[in-house]
């Protein structure tokens, strides 16, 4: 019913113009539409994700957003770093670290949050 129709990520933030800040300025995330202070909407790929205004910003504690960038995880890692990301670590089974990326089983990945602590990251596919 649903396998052929996108899906949008949509994560929850507490200050929107500071949430922009990040996902335009540092992500490099392109305005594709906003609905007043509550909602922007970006592009990204041949996808959208939201970001809309909520009390309960940053309790998710699992990865909110995944960008699929192939080959591209050091390179963007580095471009990220630049703009003053800073990247989590953690310790998981059979991964691990080559600087700021995790790497085994097959990818490479770096997680990095945004101003209100949601967790997103950067995988080889």
């Amino acid at each position: 019913m649903l396998g052929d129709t996108e899906a949008i990520a949509t994560v929850a933030v507490r200050d929107l113009k500071k949430a922009a800040a990040f996902y335009e300025g540092k992500l490099g995330l392109k305005v594709k539409a906003k609905q007043g202070e509550e909602v922007i909407s970006y592009r990204t790929g041949s996808t959208a994700l939201n970001v809309y205004r909520s009390e309960f910003a940053g309790t998710n504690k699992a990865t909110a957003v995944c960008w699929m960038v192939g080959g591209r995880v050091d390179e963007i890692a580095k471009a990220l770093k630049a703009k003053g990301v800073a990247f989590e670590r953690y310790d998981l089974p059979g991964l691990e670290h080559d600087g700021d990326v995790h790497v085994g089983q097959g990818m490479r990945v770096a997680w990095f949050k945004d101003p209100d602590g949601n967790i997103l990251n950067i995988v080889s596919g």
